[in-house]
């Protein structure tokens, strides 16, 4: 198949009526005659001047939990919205004590870890947390040193969201202004500092671009990282396998995948080897983990008054089955589904199915809607609903720690910002659902591109389909303007 596009970079104020309404802010959207390139000051830069500015503003928003509300009752951090985990962790999972992750047991006797034996991280995501609390100073007060414990991690998080917008920025050689997405999303500033889930996030966009690049083996390898700081980015190889098993590229599947498994096993093995009931412990807490705050499982909990002890099977169950159904429409579909769109619909149905639903987790997604579905109006349709959630948690927990005073969101709103995010997340996933079962509205593809992140799957042809499934066009080939006509194969 002949890949045909321009080489001009795309600008969204050209396809998108929402940019181009908000670019009137700055003047409007660029002329015809506007000189592109050549600046030092080009769309990658801008894109990570962004990121690090609404990253700044999102520590800003922390500022009142920073100087006091983190240290004056849980309350106060409630009802402004600015908790973290980090401050709170540094004492509770033994760092002020100077104890070793995985290694060192924490003391039975101590109320401050309640019912923790280990770190309930994965290996990276400890190792990350043990850099910061070498780099915190241990002098002064535990206040002061919990406040510098999360200053430290802000700064190795903003470093993160750095990492994070280049790689997507690049991931579509000619969409880079796509990134501005990810930049200005609310969520993510909202979000980026309540816990640590950056690392793996960049980690798993930076395996994005190794991908979208053709290199597979460094692609895995990334993925393996990623994976050893949150669980979530293995889903990546379920992706692969599907998409490589349709284009039958099973040499670069292979690669990714045995790239994957030995970065994996070089980060956990010592631990394995030599703390093997601290490194468990994440996974065991998994497991064992009942429903909580987020969930569409406390949801029907809270509003059925059943406990739904099953719950763990029940998320298992739906996970595999939306996953099954993935499956099905990545090789039934008219056309192959770019690796943007199966990752953000695999990692939305983990998820949505989830046992429980951290206002952070917003941080997986984002990127990968930013690369899935580069629409303004579709991703502030989303964002509306976490942001709602975002407050509505907080709001919750306000008013549940107040006392008689009740300040805050009773059950009753925190349920309805529960099923905000999950009414907003399901409509994204539906736009991209749409994309992929009408290719001719997939914005990525509307100048001739197949699939910009897909590497040696840009252009491929298939070699397994689902007989007779859809009686669709399967190739693209271009027409007058920048109208694409969805044709067959001109071999065929």
């Amino acid at each position: 198949m002949t890949k045909v596009h321009e080489e001009r970079p795309v600008l969204p104020t050209e396809q998108d009526e929402v940019a181009a309404a908000g670019s009137e802010l700055i003047g409007g959207p660029i002329g015809r005659h506007a000189r592109l390139g050549g600046h030092w000051l080009g769309p990658v830069r801008v894109v990570v001047l962004v990121v690090l500015g609404l990253f700044a503003l999102g520590m800003v928003q922390k500022l009142p939990c920073y100087d006091w509300a983190w240290f004056r009752g849980a309350a106060s951090q409630y009802t402004h919205a600015c908790y973290s985990d980090i401050p709170h962790l540094y004492s509770a999972r033994g760092f002020a004590d100077g104890l070793v992750p995985y290694f060192d047991r924490f003391p039975d006797q101590d109320p401050k870890y309640g019912d923790m034996q280990y770190l309930e991280y994965p290996v990276l995501t400890g190792a990350f947390m043990q850099v910061a609390s070498w780099l915190t100073p241990t002098s002064g007060s535990l206040q002061h040193r919990e406040q510098m414990y999360w200053m430290v991690n802000a700064g190795m998080l903003m470093a993160c969201a750095a990492v994070l917008a280049v790689s997507v920025a690049r991931t579509h050689r000619r969409r880079p202004w796509d990134a501005l997405l990810l930049a200005l999303a609310p969520a993510f500033a909202l979000n980026a500092t309540i816990n640590w889930d950056l690392p793996a996030v960049a980690l798993t966009a930076v395996a994005m671009l190794m991908w979208s690049r053709s290199r597979p083996l460094a692609a895995g390898v990334f993925i393996g990282l990623a994976t050893a700081a949150k669980l979530y980015p293995a889903l990546l190889l379920g992706v692969l396998f599907v998409l490589c098993w349709r284009a039958g590229k099973w040499r670069a599947f292979g690669a990714a995948a045995g790239g994957a498994v030995v970065a994996w096993l070089v980060v956990n093995a010592p631990i394995m080897l030599f703390a093997r009931d601290g490194w468990k412990r994440f996974y065991v807490f998994s497991q064992e983990r009942p429903i909580d705050f987020g969930s569409v499982w406390l949801l029907i909990s809270q509003r059925t008054g059943n406990p739904l002890e099953g719950a763990n099977t029940y998320a298992t169950l739906l996970t595999l089955l939306m996953c099954l159904g993935i499956g099905l429409l990545t090789l039934t579909a008219p056309r192959r589904p770019r690796f943007a769109q199966l990752a953000f619909l695999v990692v939305a149905a983990f998820i949505l199915a989830n046992k429980v639903y951290s206002p952070q987790y917003v941080l997986w997604l984002i990127p990968l809607a930013a690369l899935a579905r580069p629409r303004w109006r579709d991703f502030l349709i989303w964002q509306v609903g976490e942001v709602a959630y975002f407050l509505g948690i907080w709001f919750y927990l306000a008013y549940t720690t107040s006392g008689d005073k009740h300040q805050g969101l009773p059950l009753e709103g925190y349920q309805l910002a529960i099923a905000a995010h999950l009414v907003a997340t399901l409509y994204l996933c539906a736009v991209v659902v749409r994309d992929i079962l009408l290719p001719e509205r997939d914005v990525v593809r509307r100048d001739g591109s197949d699939d910009p992140s897909g590497g040696v799957l840009d252009g491929a042809e298939d070699r397994f389909v689902v007989p007779n499934a859809t009686k669709a066009p399967q190739y693209a080939a271009p027409s007058q303007g920048q109208r694409v006509d969805w044709g067959t194969n001109p071999g065929d």
